[in-house]
């Protein structure tokens, strides 16, 4: 027991030095014990921030974070889950309320719209109705270009005015259907807005008419173009503008968060009064969440999604492509995507390549679809039509290579009728593609952290780093003291000592409130 005294002053002695000397303890939130592990980490580079989501077997994704008194356009990087980033959204308003999603390049996603106006240099505009008549033309849009019925019902519409100035955002929540990328989201805006964009002359109209009257899906036939003049606006300078940011869609963009603010600013997004969105919240989630998630451009999941594509061609003119996808997110057309054959990881689309060339056959990569949620990479294949469910060769449809990135695994799925459900044995990817091992992540990458009251400060490593050894050294002690611990804790239990069922049911509750 004399080693036990020591071991015990020691203790006391180190208690006291982390009461002078504090240290600001790294944020690991859980929600509840049944919850995984929590993930909530800082980067000072968005690369860094990307690289270590993509390795978390965890569901987790990348935000940005202004901060007050913070360099004018100096962002910290948060890793987080949606559920987590809610849950601490709305506890850490200081800290968190200017808060952005980053839409990882190449992620399939949601249509969405950035409008605004300067409020003095357009005192007839009404923005409202402005608002009205371009989700009236874009929903028409849909409906000819992709055969996707939509309303302002699908549409989630926020806003963030001010006096000086008119703020929207538009998040299209389609019914089992998404984009495959930003970039083709701004493609297809750029094509249904040329008239305006050309200043609606005869030649930009007939144009226009020509490249969106027809689809894979319906009869091509001339339509009466909308009057778009509605969308011409002036900036603060009294110079002609655009209604709709088209500047919005470019990889790895920041987009503000509903809730959220821009620095030095009072006036977050919140549903707008004339919104008409109808949020279906499901078991667990509150409306005020449910209209959280729905507002997250790249919360979109696999399971059911029809891929909607616009190409743009060598003579910079839009035509579409208008790849549908089955229930089973297979694409239902056996048409060819020219460009864009490289996802955003080249060393899997390599390996995949590898999967689907043998035996004298060349397979090739048709078309790829990542979706971020779920970190799934999802190859659509040609050439090459082998099917672990029938054990051969199909005829004619061609099958579907799906890699899970965030449990290192890949699947073939198929696309014939009478193989819809069928998902072949996981097999694990190479060490030397997986993400974890690409992905050395060094403590040093985070250079911030945040405290249980939500305070974001520079990180301290090296000192951190100094006192867990310090920690570790007085907690030495090998096999001795294993056994000194355990003979105590025999002796406890020979004593008869025990905790009774009313002191255990009480601290299970005062944890859980």
């Amino acid at each position: 027991m004399k080693k036990w005294s020591e071991r015990l002053k020691k203790v006391e002695e180190l208690a006291n030095t982390f009461h002078h000397n504090p240290v600001v303890p790294r944020y690991k939130p859980r929600l509840w014990p049944c919850q995984p592990s929590s993930i909530w980490k800082l980067f000072h580079r968005q690369s860094a921030a990307i690289g270590f989501a993509q390795s978390c077997k965890e569901p987790v994704h990348v935000f940005a974070l202004e901060k007050e008194k913070a360099p004018l356009g100096q962002r910290i990087f948060l890793v987080t889950s949606y559920s987590e980033l809610w849950h601490y959204y709305r506890t850490y308003t200081q800290s968190l309320m200017h808060c952005y999603e980053v839409i990882p390049e190449g992620a399939v996603c949601k249509l969405y719209f950035d409008l605004e106006f300067h409020k003095p240099s357009n005192a007839e505009a009404d923005g409202k109705k402005m608002v009205a008549m371009l989700i009236q033309y874009v929903c028409q849009k849909l409906k000819d270009v992709y055969g996707v019925e939509c309303s302002a019902t699908n549409i989630l519409n926020l806003d963030s005015s001010t006096d000086d100035k008119f703020s929207r955002h538009l998040i299209f929540n389609l019914q089992n259907a998404a984009f495959k990328d930003n970039i083709h989201v701004g493609a297809f805006i750029h094509a249904i807005l040329q008239p305006v964009l050309d200043g609606c002359n005869e030649e930009g109209r007939r144009t226009h008419a020509e490249l969106t009257s027809g689809t894979t899906q319906t009869k091509r036939q001339k339509t009466e173009e909308t009057d778009l003049s509605f969308l011409h606006v002036k900036n603060k300078d009294g110079h002609q503008a655009l209604f709709v940011d088209l500047g919005v869609y470019t990889k790895n963009r920041n987009f503000r968060l509903y809730k959220s603010s821009k620095v030095g600013k009072n006036v977050a997004f919140s549903l707008a009064d004339d919104n008409k969105f109808i949020s279906k919240p499901t078991k667990g989630v509150s409306a005020e969440e449910s209209v959280f998630l729905a507002s997250l451009i790249c919360n979109v999941s696999f399971t059911g999604q029809r891929i909607l594509t616009w190409e743009v061609t060598d003579a910079q003119l839009c035509r579409t492509t208008g790849v549908l996808q089955d229930q089973q997110g297979l694409p239902s057309d056996h048409g060819s995507l020219s460009g864009c054959l490289t996802s955003p990881h080249r060393e899997v689309d390599d390996f995949v390549l590898t999967v689907v060339r043998r035996d004298a056959i060349q397979g090739s990569i048709r078309r790829w679809n990542y979706f971020a949620a779920e970190q799934l990479l999802v190859y659509d294949i040609a050439n090459y039509r082998w099917c672990d469910n029938v054990g051969r060769f199909h005829k004619s449809n061609n099958i579907m290579i799906v890699v899970d990135l965030k449990e290192e695994v890949w699947y073939q799925k198929c696309h014939d009728p009478e193989c819809r459900n069928f998902r072949s044995s996981s097999y694990a990817l190479p060490q030397e593609i997986c993400i974890s091992y690409i992905m050395m992540l060094d403590d040093e990458d985070q250079a911030f952290i945040m405290d249980e009251a939500g305070n974001i400060e520079p990180s301290q490593i090296p000192k951190q780093a100094a006192r867990d050894q310090e920690s570790a050294d007085v907690w030495e002690g090998g096999a001795e003291d294993d056994r000194e611990f355990s003979d105590c804790l025999d002796n406890f239990e020979l004593t008869g000592n025990e905790i009774s069922d009313e002191l255990l049911l009480g601290c299970v509750q005062d944890f859980h409130s």
